[in-house]
């Protein structure tokens, strides 16, 4: 398959994977949310814990796609630095925003972020993409995952204190995002994008651009390969989390592993029927993964309106939607709430419809 011809498949899952994020990030109520799309408390793995890894792997796919022939271009290093500027720089603008001005005091912004990890992690894997080999890769890609798990488990602390892998100053992720962004994450004590984790997740893109990269081969039974590829990833991936728990926020290697397998076998799935088989269907899926960053940031910064915004001097223009129209006796409120954010979801796929239709490709 030329790499020129579009994959079908890919576009399905890129997004797919948005229409999950934004059904996780926009409940009616975040008090009752409905359960399937909590995230873990700790460890675990639940749906809405698939999402983010998801689309670094797809990030990774687009990767091998567009810069496979651009190695040895010099020109090609300032284009992914400066996309990946504006990336964090939409990341910070979500993290800042409010509908009026002037912008929240600086001293308790957030400065991690999805767009933040997403544009670092992507600057970081392309300049790796373009200087190493396959093999280089892979090496890589274990060495971080291996190097992580022994310094998460095994490393002293400065002051001398065992690590833990559990939530608590004695992890060496929370240490660090605490030490050196104090007033600046999520919560006190840790940081779902935080420093660390941001180097595993780097890994995640790895897996992505080295399928990709099989996926545009010419090697027969290619979806066997990644078939057995992915399954061997879940595989090893529970058997680590024995030793390295399966978690989120740490982004831990069984994490990594797992959820890349996953990601991999979706697509071959998806690949399969829409590109091999060559059945049409999906196209408004398809529509939200063209304009995949742009659709996810509005998403971000209406949402964030419409919690800012007071229709009075005790009611958002969010809790006025969700209990006029959703809210009623005889449905419970989580599932209210999940309905809130399928509307939401539709909404941004028939903005993500319009685009399409009008030729509107927004290109970060």
């Amino acid at each position: 398959m030329s790499v020129t011809k579009r994959i079908q498949s890919v576009d399905f899952l890129r997004g797919l994977t948005i229409m999950l994020m934004i059904l996780v990030n926009t409940p009616g109520d975040w008090s009752y949310v409905y359960t399937p799309l909590l995230h873990a408390e700790w460890n675990g793995l639940t749906l809405a814990d698939f999402v983010f890894p998801f689309f670094l792997f797809i990030v990774g796919i687009s990767i091998s796609f567009v810069y496979k022939h651009k190695k040895g271009e010099r020109a090609i290093y300032k284009k992914i630095v400066k996309r990946s500027i504006k990336l964090i720089a939409l990341g910070l603008l979500i993290n800042v925003f409010l509908p009026y001005f002037p912008f929240i005091e600086t001293e308790s912004v957030r400065l991690p972020g999805v767009l933040q990890r997403i544009g670092i992690v992507f600057c970081i894997a392309s300049i790796l993409y373009l200087n190493c080999t396959r093999k280089q890769l892979i090496f890589i890609a274990v060495t971080i995952l291996i190097g992580y798990w022994i310094w998460l488990a095994y490393i002293p602390l400065p002051d001398g204190a065992s690590p833990i892998l559990e939530r608590g100053p004695n992890n060496w992720a929370n240490y660090l995002d605490y030490l050196l962004l104090k007033g600046h994450i999520w919560k006190p004590d840790y940081d779902p994008e935080g420093i660390l984790s941001t180097i595993p997740a780097i890994v995640t893109t790895i897996t992505g651009i080295v399928v990709g990269e099989i996926l545009v081969s010419a090697t027969k039974r290619k979806l066997g390969v990644l078939t057995i590829i992915g399954t061997c990833f879940i595989l090893i991936g529970y058997l680590w989390s024995i030793f390295f728990p399966i978690n989120k926020v740490l982004w831990s290697s069984s994490f990594v592993l797992v959820t890349s397998g996953y990601a991999t076998l979706f697509l071959v799935l998806f690949h399969y029927f829409m590109d091999y088989k060559e059945r049409d269907f999906g196209s408004l899926v398809k529509y939200v993964g063209a304009n995949a960053i742009i659709i996810y940031f509005s998403s971000m910064i209406l949402a964030k309106s419409f919690y800012l915004i007071k229709i009075d001097s005790q009611t958002s223009v969010h809790q006025f939607l969700f209990e006029t129209f959703f809210v009623y006796p005889s449905i419970n409120k989580p599932l209210s709430s999940f309905f809130y954010a399928l509307i939401v979801v539709g909404f941004y796929t028939l903005l993500a419809y319009f685009l399409y239709k009008k030729k509107i490709f927004i290109k970060v």
